[in-house]
């Protein structure tokens, strides 16, 4: 027996052994070349792909063209499954891998049409435009033909190979279509329209605007009745409970912008202590690992460019060169509107028109499943684009499918979008006048654009393409409009010119996703801003002193302070409770500040209170299911600043505002107890605020997450500058920080080699490299890295020869 069990030891001894050794040698076949020669075909001159400790990567090229190849060989070294996800996102291809889970968004992809429209319009783009596409697909291709490695791990567990069963893992129109799926991230509202439908079954319409405000100190933008609208057009399919959530696998929900933007700002150098510009930008997107971005140089005999290029594009996005430096923030205009198309009751083909009935375009799209038989999905089009209730299960739920449809009618789809051109012109700005030309041809998304130059000048503007609607429009965009009624089509486009723009005179330019028009503007642009605390709050602390230093700029990036914590609070803390931990749970309130930091109790106090104080006014009045849809995504905190401050309000009832408040931190001290013990004391807002930067698809597994994605402890909450967007309606760590500042970046004027960046994973794709999230201590804690274009010493150099 004794001799037996050796042998047995033995054996698993040396199989274990042997797998180590197999995942090691795996491994380190999957880690790219850094170092050496490599020879690539399709290059015209050898390129110098160099690494610095700060894991930028320099491309020092002989041509703009190589540089685009190299830079998409560089993409596919560190990121080639991210650019395999996202090629699959796009083209609509995710459950030929995922299975059925991922059927909504695949029918959603193609219903859009993105690949068609993407062809279209690069067809239309200049020469030179393409050619740097095709290079850049070179580049990303060239690699994957001669792989001095073996492919990432998610290939092999999902069984695929880059580009599929169509083997070409890039191709031009991918890059025009990625950047369609940025524009569909961040340049839309018909969420909040559908959002809006969907709850004028059960709301009044005043309750509509209380509960999806306008602006404040703004009159909601349409005066329609829109619940006793819908009502009588008989748009509903009837009261049944909505089972289905407003969100997608992958993408979450499209045609939705609360939340989703940034922070930028440009102080002059009349305000600084250096006498010449500051400028800082921290785009929030969704947290996801690896990183959206890809930090970069660009350096060819006329180009010398550096900053956050995004895989699948290939130029940097965001940067400066030698002469400029420019931030972008999501300027959220409403540039879709759903439209409610009515069928012809004797030839469902045919929907209603100004003129008459009109025969549905339509198409076939064959989605492979894994597992399973394809999927037939036929795409119905109108005069106006995609009927996306087709695709959209919440939509066929809520409405009489049978009488209506909604059709999607959105700019970005629009053949001569130039967003291309504009971002690969900026790269040869010499000034800011050369900027706001370049931005000229920004099309899809809009974006609120800070710049600067080292002469001195600064400049803000808004570039992209808003449309025009007729002053007989009633409805405005902010809710689904009679498809059949000419007055609600869109009439022209608001002029480069006539967007929103400031020169600085006051010192500084701000955005943070508030209302960007000035009083008296001529031209309606959209009413769903988001709220404007991350921007007064910049604002307060830029008048706050004369002269501000590079070290202020990233102070106020990593500012903690949430004004609507700030007017909240007193609520709060007059809260009566009999509660065994209230008293001791309110004395982590003595001294709050509104600071969320992620070491103290009281934001978590606070936090899990108005979460339930929020489901304890709004569910009961809108529907466990309508609220369930879209709780979380959406955070009605506007709703809550207003109803606390009227004691009797009917949002309130049948309940006082004062008793709803008691019974929601009752509710709030039991669910914190239950996940952090009965010490308020030890209590921590930052286990339960984790910046949490999600793998796709791994990210939804619960055995592979823990490995793919990337978490820490994290600050703030929707309304810092140090933003920290939670989903409070999330199974899986509902108080995560999920959407969140993708990048920090402060550019110096005075000597742009002093420029600094940080973001919150790290510059790796490849979950076994040290650099997957070696930036994320430093991104959390608020520090940054060099951005120089010449760097004191390089870690790594590869050749590429022809």
């Amino acid at each position: 027996m004794t001799r037996w069990l050796h042998r047995m030891f033995k054996a698993v001894f040396w199989l274990v052994l042997s797998l180590a050794a197999g995942l090691g040698l795996w491994v380190f076949h999957t880690q790219p070349m850094y170092d050496g020669q490599l020879r690539s075909e399709g290059l015209k001159a050898s390129v110098n792909i160099k690494r610095d400790a700060a894991d930028v990567v320099h491309i020092l090229a002989q041509s703009n063209r190589d540089a685009a190849f190299a830079l998409g060989f560089a993409h596919a070294q560190d990121r080639s499954w991210q650019l395999e996800f996202n090629r699959r996102v796009m083209h609509g291809e995710l459950s030929e891998i995922l299975g059925e889970a991922t059927l909504p968004t695949d029918k959603l992809m193609r219903t859009l049409g993105l690949m068609h429209v993407a062809q279209k319009q690069l067809d239309l783009l200049p020469v030179d435009v393409r050619e740097h596409l095709q290079a850049y697909s070179d580049g990303i291709n060239a690699f994957h033909a001669n792989r001095p490695q073996g492919l990432p791990p998610e290939f092999a567990l999902l069984r695929t190979q880059p580009g599929g069963d169509k083997g070409v893992a890039w191709q031009p129109v991918d890059s025009v279509a990625w950047s369609l799926v940025m524009a569909l991230d961040l340049g839309g509202n018909w969420g909040n329209e559908f959002a809006r439908l969907v709850a004028a079954r059960k709301l009044s319409t005043e309750q509509l605007w209380d509960l999806y405000p306008p602006y404040p100190g703004e009159k909601p933008a349409s005066a329609v009745d829109l619940a006793k609208l819908y009502r009588d057009l008989g748009v509903y399919k009837n009261d049944a409970a909505l089972q289905t959530s407003f969100s997608l696998p992958v993408i979450g929900e499209p045609g939705f912008n609360e939340g989703r933007g940034s922070n930028n700002w440009v102080v002059a150098g009349s305000h600084t202590t250096t006498g010449k510009p500051l400028l800082a930008n921290d785009p929030h997107l969704a947290l996801s690992a690896p990183a959206i971005w890809y930090y970069a140089h660009l350096q060819t005999p006329d180009t010398d460019v550096i900053g956050a290029s995004l895989p699948g594009l290939p130029f940097v996005v965001l940067g400066r060169n030698a002469h400029v430096a420019w931030g972008f923030t999501n300027t959220g205009p409403d540039v879709q509107d759903l439209y409610l198309e009515h069928i012809d009751p004797n030839n469902p083909a045919r929907y209603k028109t100004p003129t008459g009935w009109q025969a549905f375009d339509t198409r076939t799209e064959t989605i492979a499943v894994k597992g399973k038989p394809a999927v037939t999905h036929v795409v119905r089009s109108t005069r106006h684009g995609p009927v996306i209730s087709d695709a959209q299960a919440s939509h066929a739920e809520v409405i009489d499918v049978s009488r209506f449809v909604l059709a999607l009618r959105w700019s970005a789809l629009d053949a001569d979008n130039r967003t291309l051109v504009g971002g690969l012109k900026a790269q040869q700005a010499k000034s800011v006048a050369d900027l706001l030309k370049a931005y000229g041809d920004n099309h899809s998304p809009t974006h609120n654009i800070v710049m600067a130059d080292t002469q001195g000048h600064i400049a803000y503007k808004a570039a992209g393409r808003v449309p025009v609607r007729s002053a007989a429009n009633d409805i405005r965009g902010v809710a689904p409009a009679p498809g059949w009624d000419a007055r609600y089509d869109w009439m022209d486009w608001v002029a480069y010119a006539d967007m929103p723009a400031d020169d600085g005179k006051k010192g500084w330019v701000a955005t943070a996703n508030q209302r960007i028009t000035p009083p008296n503007y001529p031209h309606y642009l959209g009413q769903d801003w988001n709220t404007p605390h991350r921007f007064d709050r910049i604002e307060q602390v830029l008048k706050a002193k004369p002269k501000h230093s590079f070290k202020d700029m990233q102070a106020l990036q990593n500012d903690t302070v949430s004004l609507s914590t700030l007017t909240l609070l007193p609520v709060l803390k007059a809260t009566p409770s009999q509660h065994p931990l209230a008293a001791k749970a309110k004395q982590t309130l003595d001294g709050f500040d509104g600071r969320m930091d992620a070491d103290q109790a009281a934001p978590l106090v606070f936090a899990v209170w108005a979460d339930e104080l929020t489901r304890g006014l709004i569910e009961p009045k809108l529907g466990a299911d309508v609220f369930k849809a879209q709780y979380g995504k959406r955070h009605f905190r506007l709703l809550l600043e207003k109803v606390m401050q009227q004691p009797n309000s009917p949002w309130c009832a049948p309940k006082t505002c004062a008793e709803q408040s008691t019974a929601a931190l009752d509710r709030a001290l039991d669910r914190i107890a239950a996940k952090q013990g009965n010490t308020p004391a030890r209590w921590d807002w930052g286990d339960e605020h984790v910046a949490l930067s999600t793998h796709k698809p791994f990210g939804q597994v619960p055995v592979l997450r823990d490995v793919f994605s990337v978490r820490v402890p994290s600050d703030g909450d929707m309304f810092t500058v140090n933003v920290g967007q939670y989903w409070a309606n999330e199974k899986y760590l509902p108080f995560a920080n999920r959407h969140a500042a993708s990048l920090r970046v402060v550019y110096d004027l005075s000597d742009l080699e002093q420029s600094q960046f940080i973001y919150q994973t790290g510059q790796s794709g490849l979950v076994w490299s040290d650099n997957y999230s070696n930036m994320k201590k430093e991104w959390v804690t608020g520090k940054y890295r060099p951005l120089r274009s010449k760097p004191d010493a390089w870690v790594h150099e590869l050749v590429l020869n022809p």
